[in-house]
C-alpha cells in the first residue's frame, strides 16, 4: 500500500474532460491530453489493498489491481505495466471503453467514492507505449500448429496474441477491409481514437500474426475448407445480428440500425467518405435504446450538426446511490450514469423535449409516420410504468428525421453463411453452442466472445479470447501454459 490513509486523505478525482464546446467540433478523445499523469499516483495511492480484494473478481480477467495501484503510487512504470499486461493483452481499450466493474466492487465503493482504477489502467498502458514498455513478444520457437481465428474484434485479437506468443501460427480472418471488429467501425473515435488500435496490430505483426482483411468466410472462402487448411479455427466473430422494432412505419426512410449509422461515421473520419450518407446534420433525431451504443450516436449526431437528438429510454430513470436492495456491493449497479455524450447533450441543451440530458426516461415507441415521399417525420411514443404498461394519456409526439435503432444484438449474424457451412449447433438463445472447453459441435473448431456468451463488455471479450486460446493450445499440445481467466458458463456477479 503507497499510502496507508490515501483513502481518506485523498479525494476521487477523476480524468478531466475537454470542455464540451471544443471536443464537439473534432472527432478527438474526450479528455484531456496529459490530464492523468499529475494526479494518478496519489489516486493510486488511494487503494487499500486489501485482504479480499473483490475488485479481482468483479474483473473477469482477474485483473491484479492492488498491485499495479501501488506500483503507480511509487511511480514505478515498468513494473506496473508487467503486472498490467500480465492479464490483459490490451488494457489502453479497456481502459477506455470499459465500463469498470472492478470499480463497483471496490471495497472503499462501500461507502465512499472507489478507487478511479479504470484512469490508473489507461495512465498505465499509455505510458507503456510512451516508454517502450510494451515491446513485440515473438515465441522463441514455432511449435508447427496452426489456427485461424475468424474475427478481429477484442476476442478475437486476444486469442490470436496468445497463440502467436505459444508458438503456433495464426492467422485472422476478418471480413471488413480493416481490424478491429467493433472497435474499429462501432466505437467513435471521440471514445478511442484507432491509433491504439493500429499499434496493437503492428506489435501482433510483429510477433508473428498474420492478418486477412476483407475476407468474409462462408462467403469469400467457403468455412469447410478453412476447416481443412488448419489444426484448430477459433470463432470470434461477435454477436452482430441486431434486434429489431417491428412497428408501424418501420419501412419509412430514414429508420436505420445504429450500426448502419455508426460505421458511415467512422468511415469519414478514417478518409474514405468526406460525408457520410446517413449524416444526421440538421435533422432531428431520435434514438430509440438507452445503453452505450444509443449513446454513441448521440456523440456522433451532436458532432455531425443534429438540429435535435432525443434518446429513448424504456427503463425509468435510475437514482443517483446505490440501492442496496436491488443492486448490494460489490455487484454493478443501476444508477444515473453522465457520459461524455449525455454531457454534451445537456449543455447544448440539444433534446428540448427530454427528462435529462437528452433522455426520455419510461418512454416506449409506438409507432412511426412518414411524409407523403414516404420518409419518416414523426415518431410517437407513450410513457410506461415499471412493468412497461402504457400509461394513459401520456402519447406524445417527437419530430424525427432520422431514427436510430439501438435495441442490442441476439447472436451471430448467419448470412455470410459461416455457421450453416459449418453445421453449427445454436443454443436457444441464437448464440454458438460449446462445452467446458470452448468447443462447438464440430472437431478443431471454438467459439468464444459474444458468437457465443452473448453481447457482454470488452473486458469479457477479452477474458474470453485468452481462456479460448489456452483451450485451443491444450488440445493440440497435450498442455498448456496460457493463463484461462474465465470458463464459457461463468458470468458476471448478481444477486
Amino acid at each position: 500500500m503507497g499510502d496507508p490513509k490515501g483513502f481518506l486523505t485523498t479525494p476521487r478525482q477523476d480524468w478531466l474532460r475537454r470542455p464540451v464546446e471544443e471536443r464537439v467540433r473534432d472527432w478527438d478523445e474526450v479528455y484531456v491530453p496529459g490530464a492523468l499523469l499529475p494526479v494518478i499516483s496519489k489516486q493510486a495511492g488511494r487503494c487499500m489493498d486489501c485482504g479480499v480484494p473483490f475488485c479481482h473478481e468483479a474483473c473477469p480477467l482477474g485483473n491484479l489491481i492492488p498491485e499495479w495501484n501501488d506500483l503507480v503510487s511509487r511511480e514505478d512504470w515498468r513494473a506496473a505495466s508487467d503486472r498490467l499486461h500480465a492479464t490483459n493483452n490490451f488494457p489502453e481499450f479497456t481502459g477506455r471503453l470499459c465500463p469498470a466493474p472492478c470499480e463497483a466492487g471496490c471495497v472503499l465503493a462501500i461507502n465512499q467514492p472507489a478507487v478511479t482504477i479504470k484512469n490508473v489502467e489507461v495512465a498505465i498502458a499509455d505510458r507503456a507505449w510512451s516508454d517502450g514498455f510494451a515491446p513485440p513478444r515473438p515465441p522463441d520457437r514455432l511449435s508447427g500448429r496452426t489456427v485461424a481465428v475468424i474475427g478481429s474484434g477484442p476476442t478475437g485479437l486476444a486469442a490470436a496474441q496468445q497463440l502467436t506468443r505459444a508458438g503456433h501460427t495464426v492467422a485472422v480472418y476478418e471480413k471488413d477491409d480493416r481490424l478491429g471488429g467493433l472497435m474499429r467501425y462501432g466505437i467513435p473515435a471521440f471514445k478511442m481514437e484507432k491509433h491504439h488500435l493500429e499499434r496493437r496490430v503492428e506489435q501482433m505483426r510483429a510477433e508473428g500474426t498474420k492478418f486477412r482483411t476483407s475476407t468474409a468466410v462462408g462467403r469469400d472462402v467457403g468455412a469447410a475448407e478453412l476447416r481443412s487448411r488448419y489444426d484448430a479455427v477459433v470463432l470470434a466473430v461477435g454477436a452482430t445480428a441486431w434486434r429489431e422494432l417491428p412497428l408501424p412505419g418501420r419501412g419509412l426512410a430514414g429508420v436505420h440500425q445504429a450500426m448502419e449509422y455508426l460505421p458511415l461515421a467512422n468511415r469519414v473520419c478514417e478518409g474514405d467518405l468526406e460525408v457520410s450518407p446517413m449524416s444526421a446534420a440538421g435533422k432531428h433525431v431520435v434514438i430509440v435504446g438507452g445503453g452505450d451504443t444509443g449513446a454513441d450516436c448521440l456523440g456522433t449526431a451532436v458532432r455531425e450538426g443534429a438540429a435535435s437528438v432525443t434518446q429513448l429510454d424504456i427503463y425509468a430513470q435510475p437514482g443517483g446511490e446505490r440501492d442496496e436492495d436491488v443492486d448490494p456491493w460489490p455487484t454493478y449497479p443501476k444508477v444515473y450514469r453522465l457520459s461524455a455524450a449525455h454531457e454534451e447533450a445537456r449543455d447544448l441543451e440539444s433534446a428540448p423535449a427530454a427528462d435529462a440530458d437528452a433522455r426520455l426516461f419510461a418512454a416506449s415507441t409506438l409507432r412511426f409516420t412518414g411524409d407523403a415521399d414516404g420518409h419518416v417525420r414523426e415518431l410517437h411514443l407513450v410513457e410506461v410504468d415499471a412493468e412497461r404498461r402504457p400509461l394513459p394519456g401520456s402519447d406524445r409526439t417527437l419530430p424525427a428525421d432520422l431514427v436510430l435503432l439501438a435495441l442490442g444484438f441476439s447472436g451471430p449474424d448467419r448470412r455470410d453463411g459461416l455457421i450453416d457451412q459449418l453445421g453449427l449447433v445454436l443454443d436457444p438463445r441464437g448464440t454458438i453452442a460449446r462445452d467446458a472447453d470452448f468447443a462447438t459441435n464440430v472437431p478443431g473448431v471454438y467459439a468464444a466472445g459474444d458468437a457465443a456468451r452473448g453481447q457482454s463488455l470488452i473486458v469479457w471479450a477479452i477474458a474470453e479470447g485468452r481462456a479460448v486460446a489456452a483451450a485451443v493450445d491444450r488440445r493440440m499440445t497435450g498442455d498448456t501454459q496460457l493463463p484461462a481467466p474465465i470458463g464459457p458458463y461463468d458470468r458476471p456477479m448478481t444477486v
